[in-house]
């Protein structure tokens, strides 16, 4: 089996705009946004798919870099040797890690649907499902519309929740702000309601996404610990490794991260090796399903858990290949409050025929069992809407 081509197929999805609010803003308004759809065509008519754009947090290739980069280097070689074409794409220039990511994620799923087999099943399924936390989105409002929202996850099923209070945003206004300086008192008042709000009955975790200082993160820290947070995920810039290394030494709370930090497996080895984090992540953004199955290989062990960074079809592939132990959570997100115009997380993409991450009634997603990634297109949608 030859690759003959690599297409890249690009379609309009309506997505809502935040105003000048990120996050809870009313003033949203739907528009126009584009989703891509790598896909990678061989001459015994077996095909690949990965997805990324304005729907998903994950990468969209670009038509140049398909073009010039991504079809000279496959077109010819056999999608099986995925091994090869990934080190071949890593030790490339002009590949950058996360288009590496997505073309890799397009091998697996060309693998797995090949052999008729989901990609969990071809790297050894453990399980079918996971426990599922609610991520909400950042600067939602006052600390009562997280509790409200925290109490809302739990009747939906969830037994976790995960915060995003005010991110690049002021606590007040929710206008955007550069970040800094962060806004910690008013994030732990959120956290101190959200934790009112549930009781004992859930499962509670803190993502500042990288906006505070050392100090900051101590004293948020010392208060999660007396909130029975779960962990305190990102909560510096991941720039700087030995901030977090003395965060890590000086709290008793589990630190998770590096979320964003360049470089795969390799960097994250180097983050466990300098005691810098408690609990591992990754996504397949950072290298693809390859770098993510080697680097929860390298937590395990470590005896570390690996929590993979948001949702996703790869993300969920690894979950189904590892056990809960390892990497515990699927991340579903970003959640709005019900009175709020995304406030339906539920509602399956227009792009696809069934949703990633379907819940049961006891806060698990049920993994994608379908061959490859999982991914079952609206063919016509897409072709109605293409761009």
């Amino acid at each position: 089996m030859k690759i003959i081509d690599v297409e890249l197929i690009q379609f309009r999805l309506p997505v809502f705009s935040h105003g000048t609010k990120w996050g809870y803003g009313t003033d949203c308004e739907q528009q126009d946004g584009v989703q891509s759809i790598t896909k990678i065509v061989t001459d015994e008519g077996v095909e690949g798919y990965a997805s990324g754009g304005v729907h998903s947090y994950f990468y969209g290739a670009k038509s140049e870099e398909i073009e010039g980069l991504v079809k000279p280097l496959l077109v010819g070689q056999d999608p099986l040797d995925r091994g090869m074409l990934w080190e071949w794409m890593k030790g490339h220039r002009g590949f950058s890690e996360a288009l590496v990511g997505n073309i890799d994620s397009a091998l697996w799923d060309l693998a797995g649907r090949a052999a008729g087999q989901s990609v969990a099943s071809l790297m050894g399924r453990v399980r079918t499902k996971a426990k599922a936390y609610a991520s909400t989105a950042p600067n939602l409002g006052s600390p009562d519309v997280y509790a409200k929202l925290a109490l809302e996850s739990k009747e939906r099923g969830y037994t976790a929740f995960k915060v995003h209070a005010y991110i690049y945003a002021d606590p007040d206004t929710l206008e955007p702000s550069p970040g800094k300086p962060a806004s910690p008192v008013a994030d732990i008042e959120v956290c101190e309601a959200v934790r009112d709000a549930v009781g004992d009955s859930m499962t509670l975790m803190l993502d500042p996404w990288g906006v505070y200082s050392l100090q900051e993160s101590i004293m948020v820290g010392r208060e999660l610990e007396r909130l029975d947070y779960y962990f305190f995920e990102h909560p510096m810039d991941e720039r700087a490794v030995e901030p977090y290394r003395r965060l890590s030494g000086e709290l008793d709370i589990p630190i998770c991260g590096p979320e964003l930090a360049a470089g795969m497996h390799y960097s994250r080895a180097e983050w466990v090796v300098q005691k810098a984090t408690d609990i591992g992540r990754i996504d397949v953004n950072f290298g693809g399903l390859t770098a993510c199955r080697r680097a929860v290989d390298m937590y395990e062990s470590f005896g570390l858990a690996c929590e993979m960074h948001v949702g996703g079809f790869g993300n969920a592939a690894i979950l189904g290949s590892t056990t809960q132990e390892t990497c515990e959570f699927f991340e579903r997100g970003l959640l709005f409050p019900s009175d709020h115009p995304l406030g339906d997380y539920d509602v399956t993409p227009l792009y696809l025929k069934e949703p990633c991450d379907p819940m049961d009634g006891e806060g698990n997603v049920l993994l994608p069992q379908g061959d490859g990634l999982g991914f079952d297109f609206e063919w016509d949608y897409i072709g109605d809407n293409l761009v």
